[in-house]
């Protein structure tokens, strides 16, 4: 067996890298921009609402004095954006 690459291999080789330049070339449509900003939007609104539901069901188990339903909001809105920066900052530098 040799370590010299098939034709099958060159060739897939070769369309990943026309692929690769393609992406680097083409510039973002307004759909990837509506595309980016539903996906932040469902980053931060999912934390947001699972912060939410699990105060409402430590406050409904454990009442007291702390709302934990808002210190679970706010936890929620805090990793939210903390996820949303992380896409953001993803897309934003791309693979280069």
């Amino acid at each position: 067996m040799t370590d010299e690459p098939t034709e099958e291999t060159r060739e897939i080789s070769r369309k990943a890298r026309r692929m690769e330049e393609a992406r680097k070339r083409r510039d973002p449509s307004a759909w990837y921009g509506f595309g980016m900003f539903g996906m932040v939007g469902w980053a931060v609104a999912v934390p947001v609402v699972a912060g939410t539901a699990l105060g409402l069901w430590i406050d409904a188990r454990w009442p007291g004095e702390t709302s934990w339903t808002l210190v679970c909001l706010l936890a929620g809105a805090a990793l939210g954006a903390l996820n949303a920066w992380y896409w953001v900052q993803r897309e934003g530098h791309g693979d280069d």
